[in-house]
């Protein structure tokens, strides 16, 4: 196993989130300070949006317009070409605690999850759904009973989407059907040991996923052999693909992910290192 080690793009950030590559800049939700924010290469950083119940997993709809999951109260939001924030949908019915990360397709359909049960409140563990949100409104569950779905990812063909089970310690993958349904569920890597949170896909099919608890993210290939891992000082929550050629490695690090920690201590950063293989499929 390849060791690599970051550089820091961008710091005094809360919670780092969802971070996306789009038009030469990373786009991410600082989770904890209620905001959206986008950052090029330079580290020049541009806000994007507030977003009071905290936003976490962010996505495009075909004509350009942001989405971006509202956590607590369990929407999923549009920005507006005037700068408003827009419900596309209310997912209370189907989310079993707050609403976390997400996947958008080429058609704007967006694959969310949510922690199924109240994680820093003491609440007992339980089985959560994914749910698919069309970009008119409409949703149902396309998957139930999963361990924390997280990060999530669509591979270039757009037929397999593949999303970390955090307290499941693995990468769970789905054919998806051409109305959006997922079909097939099997394990794609099982990673013991490993809490997969984010996750991004590369051109040769591994895939990155950033492991709460283990200072770093890890390339792991299908079946589950972990190639590389990228070492960080803290833990590292989410990765994206991203730069120029989409070969730098961005990941958001935090010491904790607890709301009142992230708050105080605000030592959240986006971290860097360019690694061989270039990013592919979606986010």
């Amino acid at each position: 196993m390849q060791l690599l080690k970051t550089e820091t793009l961008v710091s005094d950030i809360a919670f780092g989130e969802g971070p996306r590559w789009r038009e030469g800049r990373l786009y991410y939700s600082d989770m904890h300070s209620q905001k959206v924010f986008a950052v090029d290469m330079a580290g020049e950083v541009e806000e994007i949006c507030n977003v009071p119940n905290d936003p976490s997993g962010l996505g495009w709809l075909p004509d350009g317009r942001m989405l971006v999951v509202s956590m607590q109260d369990r929407r999923l939001l549009c920005l507006e070409s005037d700068g408003s924030l827009r419900e596309v949908a209310n997912l209370t019915e189907h989310a079993g605690f707050h609403c976390n990360d997400m996947v958008v397709d080429q058609q704007g359909r967006a694959y969310v999850g949510n922690f199924g049960w109240d994680l820093h409140g003491g609440g007992e563990p339980r089985g959560a759904n994914l749910v698919l949100v069309d970009p008119d409104g409409e949703m149902r569950v396309v998957a139930q009973d999963l361990s924390f779905p997280n990060g999530a990812v669509i591979t270039d063909d757009g037929k397999t989407l593949i999303v970390g089970e955090t307290m499941g310690h693995r990468l769970t993958a789905f054919d998806i059907e051409p109305q959006g349904t997922l079909v097939n569920q099997r394990v794609w890597a099982q990673m013991t040991g490993v809490l997969p949170d984010g996750i991004c896909l590369d051109a040769e099919g591994g895939i990155w996923v950033a492991g709460p608890t283990s200072h770093g993210c890890f390339r792991v290939l299908e079946g589950g052999e972990i190639t590389h891992k990228v070492e960080v000082d803290t833990q590292a929550f989410a990765c994206m693909l991203g730069g120029p050629e989409r070969r730098h490695l961005m990941i958001c690090t935090a010491g904790s992910s607890d709301p009142d920690e992230c708050k105080q201590n605000r030592d959240g950063h986006i971290e860097w290192v360019e690694v061989d293989v270039p990013g592919a499929g979606l986010p």
